[in-house]
């Protein structure tokens, strides 16, 4: 569990972007695309989902990336090259398999650091033989990562940025909304904060399009047992954690997702402010 290197994507406005590579012998060679593992940077620290965004058999190692949020993800990311992890286990969650073969047009949406987790996904769905088209956005030039990775697997890749320093100024929902008047696609696939996964879900559904998202929720044990990650998904309640986390988007409730993450930010805030200011 040694950190093999350490590299800051993104660092604006008090921001900032990490990856990691790990060692991780046994779930390098496991991981496949949409599944993720649970961190722990210290003894007393919390349990914290990341995607696996890429996985080295050969090298033994795996690769996340995560934003400095909260406590848990500030402790990780102060730790460098060299530096062990308390605790990591993996993969967890089930791996991205919607008819992959058969998808045709397809396009992935992500923003922020949800970037990060479309990127595997785009992989695996361009190997299987789909077409991609890629939207990704963030708040300004300086957070936005991955592109050129994206650019070589994607067949079409476009950027937005809120404040318009890069790409196109504006939302990847509106980017979204836009490529779903000019032509057909057969799959959506969403992944960045709620609000806009949930207004990506309803323009997919506008437009009678599939979609899926990959869900972020809260999460403890990861294994089904603690019940913190449960969303309702056409009215039955499941687990983002082992049912998921990709689901599809126009059968969850979104106001209950809502509210449920933000039942600990005031908590959060506080205790950021009491450990780094």
């Amino acid at each position: 569990m040694k950190i093999i290197s350490k590299e800051v994507l993104a660092d604006c406005a008090g921001t900032r972007i990490v990856k990691l590579t790990l060692s991780a012998p046994e779930i390098s060679r496991k991981a496949k695309a949409g599944q993720f593992v649970v961190v722990m940077a210290c003894e007393k620290g919390e349990r914290i989902p990341l995607t696996i965004v890429g996985a080295d058999s050969k090298a033994e190692t795996i690769t996340l990336i995560f934003q400095e949020t909260g406590l848990s993800t500030k402790t990780l990311g102060a730790l460098s090259a060299g530096d062990n992890l308390y605790a990591l286990v993996g993969p967890l969650g089930h791996a991205t398999d919607h008819g992959l073969a058969a998808c045709g047009k397809v396009i992935l949406v992500a923003g922020g650091v949800g970037i990060a987790e479309i990127y595997p996904v785009a992989k695996s769905l361009k190997q299987a033989g789909n077409n991609i088209t890629v939207v990704i956005g963030a708040k300004t030039k300086e957070l936005l990562i991955l592109e050129k990775e994206l650019k070589d697997i994607a067949d079409k890749v476009y950027v937005v940025t809120d404040d318009g320093s890069y790409g196109r100024k504006g939302f990847t929902t509106a980017a979204l909304e836009e490529l779903l008047k000019q032509g057909e696609y057969d799959l959506v696939y969403n992944v960045g904060p709620i609000p806009m996964m949930k207004k990506a879900a309803e323009i997919s559904r506008s437009f009678n399009t599939r979609a899926i998202v990959s869900l972020n929720a809260l999460m403890v044990d990861a294994t089904g047992m603690c019940g913190c990650c449960r969303v309702t998904v056409a009215g039955q309640v499941k687990f983002s954690c082992v049912d998921g986390p990709e689901f599809e988007a126009d059968k969850i409730d979104w106001e209950e997702l809502e509210k449920r993450n933000c039942m600990y930010l005031d908590k959060e805030k506080h205790i950021c402010k009491l450990k780094f200011s």
